[in-house]
């Protein structure tokens, strides 16, 4: 599994960065996520439940953080078992850019799956990864609007308009970049 995409998120670079790399708010908003946990410097384990049609499985994971230049970027790596439900490794490229709304997240995720997961089909298993991140991302906004409400409230009107009618844009990028968390950390 490929996936590639963008989304604007109305905080400054560093506010994204810094909640990106923090595990409390990424337990927040991984959806089933109930553990996330350094075992060393930039590396994680975790544990998500997660449901993809008939099947349903607790995963733990790995996930590992590279070619980190901050605020900017990082790749991370993630594997995951999920006992007989089956596995998910991969990576995924995360970019921050500045711009006058904020900051633009850019992301490209390369992902396999095996196991009973990977029999449910490529179109049932891409449909719910787009909702994880989808999920992912609606949640991650509304904690970085609860974490800084001054940042959406400094925003030009117009920003603030296009940031409030994004959703279906950004479900595309946000199934995506949400599947490659929940796989990267899977994987841990």
């Amino acid at each position: 599994m490929d996936m590639q995409s963008s989304r604007q998120l109305a905080v400054t670079q560093q506010q994204a960065w810094d909640a990106l790399n923090d595990p409390a708010v990424l337990k927040l908003c991984i959806p089933g996520c109930d553990r996330i946990e350094a075992t060393a410097e930039h590396q994680y384990a975790i544990g998500v439940a997660l449901k993809i049609g008939p099947v349903s499985a607790k995963f733990t994971g790995k996930i590992a953080l590279s070619e980190i230049q901050a605020p900017d970027s990082y790749t991370l790596t993630f594997d995951g078992q999920g006992g007989g439900a089956g596995f998910g490794k991969g990576s995924a490229r995360v970019q921050l850019a500045a711009n006058e709304g904020g900051c633009e997240l850019a992301y490209t995720v390369h992902a396999q799956v095996g196991g009973k997961i990977a029999q449910l089909g490529q179109r049932l298993v891409d449909g719910a990864a787009k909702s994880m991140a989808e999920d992912f991302f609606k949640r991650f906004d509304e904690e970085m609007q609860r974490r800084f409400p001054a940042a959406q409230a400094a925003l030009p009107v117009p920003v603030q308009q296009a940031a409030a009618a994004r959703v279906p844009v950004w479900a595309w990028a946000g199934g995506a970049l949400a599947a490659a968390i929940v796989w990267w950390w899977l994987a841990r």
